[in-house]
């Protein structure tokens, strides 16, 4: 009897742990359209900070990214033992701001001159290269910039998490939020840190003897910076298809709709939901700015 407990015992923890682990499987693919715009920004937010410092810079924003998770996932387990009836909405308004920050940056080249980027990048750079600025100043604002986007940025991720574990027992709640937490952060800010220094990489090879190190180098130079605008559209392509995902999903006559018509699409119905969901993100994305843009001049003039 007593051994037969124990294979039962073992066969709930394995039928667990097997749960766990498909749960967070599809937690991390949800979340993974999240995390080429998590890197790219993060990656930026660095930018200025002499090459010496980026590794310290990082390592600090990575802590802050912690300290958000051990807030954000205590939050989302009371949410969904209290209040589960608010995850789908919570969902809906991530979904959202995915979309318009999506939609911002593609709207940022008509809202903002190329002059006017060129110029706050001088300024960025002069600011740096001055030696009377105070460096540790400026770094704390970099990190304390980098922190609350991290906060953003994560607080999607979870939102997303608890959407695939709402109906889960709060044990495996806790696991796969928790794994995922740890892993999206050790994950982003890892690839941060590798980001940043490849031109720091790229120079050191091409200072080595050997003409094979010195091609290297030149390649990863070159390369590098196509890599963060690469990172930057695939990014803002994920917000699109994440969000409008979210959206579509939330709410049925518009998932159904979309259902219906991948059936009908034959060979490439595999494709029809995942470029509906980008239209509807492009779509939403655009209508969350326009009430943005409204509502903020509307304050403006409010305040005179």
């Amino acid at each position: 009897m007593a051994g037969s407990s124990l294979l039962v015992l073992i066969d709930d923890i394995a039928a667990v742990l097997d749960d766990v682990a498909l749960m967070t499987k599809m937690a991390a693919k949800k979340t993974a359209g999240v995390l080429g715009d998590d890197l790219a920004l993060n990656a930026q937010q660095v930018s200025g900070v002499r090459a010496e410092r980026e590794i310290p810079v990082v390592w600090a924003v990575a802590k802050g990214s912690f300290v958000n998770k051990l807030i954000l996932v205590p939050a989302a387990l009371l949410i969904s033992a209290f209040a589960p009836w608010a995850v789908t909405p919570l969902l809906m308004l991530g979904g959202a701001y995915l979309c318009f920050e999506g939609f911002e940056k593609l709207a940022h080249k008509f809202l903002h001159s190329q002059s006017d980027d060129k110029a706050e990048h001088a300024q960025l750079v002069e600011a740096v290269a001055d030696p009377a600025t105070d460096l540790v100043a400026f770094e704390k604002d970099k990190i304390k910039g980098a922190i609350r986007t991290d906060f953003i940025l994560s607080a999607e991720i979870i939102a997303i998490t608890l959407g695939t574990v709402a109906d889960a027992p709060l044990m495996q709640q806790v696991v796969v939020l928790s794994g995922i937490a740890i892993v999206m952060t050790i994950g982003v800010y890892g690839l941060v840190a590798g980001i940043v220094k490849l031109d720091d990489l790229g120079l050191w090879l091409t200072q080595k003897p050997g003409q094979a190190a010195r091609r290297i180098g030149g390649a990863i130079l070159r390369a590098a910076p196509y890599m963060m605008k690469s990172l930057s559209v695939i990014g803002t392509a994920a917000m699109f298809l994440v969000g409008g995902g979210i959206l579509t999903h939330g709410v049925p006559v518009v998932h159904h709709w979309i259902e219906t018509v991948s059936q009908g699409a034959g060979g490439v119905a595999w494709l029809v939901p995942t470029l509906l969901n980008g239209v509807a993100g492009v779509i939403a994305g655009a209508v969350v700015l326009v009430v943005v843009q409204v509502i903020g001049k509307v304050w403006r003039a409010a305040k005179g």
